[in-house]
């Protein structure tokens, strides 16, 4: 049981490490959305592929340790989460301390990224809505011709940037 404990304590670490890694580039992609600056926020993003793998990676390692750990203690792995296992330590009280202080700033780091994620949502959200509102207002302005009358006041003078996106003459 003390080999488990210390492989989900190593990869527990693991992941906190790879969360920390990933918290500043997040922060970074908002400053770049910001910016409009479409190639950092690609070069952000594919760098958050990549320790979404490695995270991932972990994620099923801590689940496979999990899952021996419930089996030397008899309990099913649904009921098992970290905070019942810190709770079943009470006889191993320096494993019982590690495991809460890595789940204590695993939430704090997780609760953070999703922060900035949302952040980051929203302002691609908006940023995409900007970009829709003025696509709408340019095809509106090409469509509905304005009140340039040429000498014959019964006719209008559209020139072919205001008929359209295409000139159906070509």
């Amino acid at each position: 049981m003390a080999s488990l404990m210390q492989e989900l304590i190593a990869t527990l670490r693991k992941e906190q490490e790879a969360y920390q890694e990933l918290l500043p580039v997040v922060e970074r992609k908002t400053q770049a959305i910001i910016a409009n600056d479409l190639k950092q926020v690609q070069e952000i993003t594919e760098f958050e592929q990549s320790a979404i793998g490695k995270i991932s990676g972990l994620e099923q390692k801590r689940a496979e340790i999990m899952n021996n750990i419930g089996v030397v203690l008899n309990k099913k792995v649904p009921d098992l989460t970290l905070p019942n296992l810190i709770q079943l330590l009470d006889r191993q009280p320096q494993e019982q301390q590690t495991l809460a202080e890595i789940h204590t700033e695993l939430k704090t780091l997780l609760k953070r990224l999703s922060e900035v994620n949302g952040h980051n949502r929203n302002l691609i959200e908006q940023s995409l809505e900007m970009i829709s509102y003025n696509m709408n207002l340019l095809q509106s302005t090409r469509i509905v011709p304005g009140n340039n009358y040429t000498r014959n006041a019964g006719q209008w003078d559209m020139t072919a940037s205001q008929t359209g996106m295409f000139d159906a003459k070509q």
